[in-house]
C-alpha cells in the first residue's frame, strides 16, 4: 500500500488550478494555428490571430486567458493500493480549488443558495469532483475549469432506439446551431452516448479531456465524430459567431451501454479556452 500525503494533493491542485487558467494546452494551440491556416474567411482569420495572441500573453504575462476562470471540475483517478495520509481526500482537493483561486488571483465564480440568495462562497468551493478508482498505487489528478458561457450550452436528450445514428446526429448538429455564439467558437464538442441519463452527460464532459482531434479508437465512433465535425462546420457559425467555416475544433464522442429500451445522449461544448492540466502522484 502505497501512502500519499493529503497535503501533497492539496499542493498540486492549487497548482494545476492556476495552470490551467494560464497555459493553453499544446494540442489545443496547435489545433487553432490548423483552423486558422484553412478558414477561409479574412474575418475568422482575423478572430483566430486574437485568440492566439492572447494565449501568448496569457502565458507570458501569467495571466488568466479568460475572465471567466470557471468552477473547478476536477477529475480523480485513485489507485486502489494508493492511500492518503494525512487528511481527508475530498477536502484536500477542496483546499487546493480554494488555495489555488486565491493565491492565483483568480476569479471566484461559485455561488450557494443557486435558485434564491445566490451566494458567491469567495473561493470557488466548493469543487465539482468525479472519482473512479483504477488499479495500481497513484493517484492521478485533471483540473478542469469550466466557464458558464459553454457549460450553459449543454443538453441532454433522452432518445429512443429507433432514432439510430441519425437521431444523434440532428440532436448534436441542432445544439451547436441553437448555442451559436454564446460559447464562444471555435468550440470543442463533448458527446456521451448510452449509459442512464446522469452517465451519458458525465460521458460528454469526460470527452473533453481528449487531446484536441484525437479520434476514438473505435473505428465506426471515429466515423460519427468525423461526420458531425463535417456537419457543424458547414452551419458557417465561424470563429466567435462572426462567419466562416470553423465553429468547431474537434468532436469527441464516448459511448456506452444502456438499456434496451433508451438511447440518452448529451452534448457538453468547450469554448476555445479548453482549460485543463494534470499531474499524477
Amino acid at each position: 500500500m502505497r501512502e500519499i500525503r493529503a497535503e501533497d494533493v492539496t499542493a498540486t491542485v492549487a497548482r494545476l488550478c492556476q495552470e490551467a487558467n494560464v497555459c493553453l494546452g499544446d494540442d489545443v494551440l496547435a489545433a487553432l494555428e490548423r483552423a486558422r491556416a484553412e478558414e477561409p474567411s479574412p474575418v475568422g482569420r482575423a478572430v483566430f490571430d486574437q485568440i492566439l495572441q492572447n494565449a501568448q500573453i496569457a502565458r507570458q504575462e501569467q495571466m488568466p486567458l479568460c475572465q471567466d476562470t470557471g468552477l473547478a471540475v476536477v477529475f480523480v483517478e485513485l489507485g486502489q493500493d494508493a492511500h492518503v495520509v494525512g487528511g481527508d481526500l475530498r477536502q484536500a482537493i477542496t483546499e487546493g480549488v480554494r488555495k489555488g483561486y486565491i493565491d492565483g488571483y483568480l476569479r471566484k465564480s461559485a455561488v450557494s443558495q443557486p435558485f434564491s440568495a445566490r451566494v458567491n462562497t469567495k473561493d470557488n468551493t466548493p469543487p465539482i469532483i468525479h472519482f473512479d478508482v483504477v488499479p495500481g498505487d497513484h493517484l492521478k489528478i485533471i483540473v478542469a475549469p469550466k466557464g458558464a458561457g459553454s457549460e450553459n450550452m449543454s443538453a441532454l436528450r433522452m432518445l429512443v432506439p429507433a432514432d439510430g445514428r441519425q437521431g444523434i446526429v440532428d440532436f448534436v448538429v441542432d445544439v451547436v446551431d441553437r448555442a451559436g455564439a454564446n460559447p464562444c467558437p471555435p468550440i470543442i464538442v463533448g458527446v456521451g452516448i448510452g449509459g442512464t441519463a446522469e452517465q451519458t452527460v458525465y460521458l460528454a464532459k469526460r470527452a473533453l479531456l481528449r487531446p484536441v482531434g484525437q479520434p476514438s479508437p473505435d473505428p465506426e465512433v471515429a466515423a460519427l465524430e468525423a461526420e458531425l465535425l463535417g456537419r457543424i462546420n458547414d452551419l458557417g457559425i465561424g470563429p466567435a459567431g462572426l462567419g466562416g467555416r470553423c465553429t468547431a475544433l474537434a468532436v469527441h464522442v464516448e459511448t456506452y451501454p444502456c438499456h434496451i429500451a433508451s438511447m440518452p445522449a448529451a452534448v457538453n461544448i468547450q469554448c476555445h479556452a479548453a482549460r485543463h492540466k494534470e499531474a499524477t502522484l
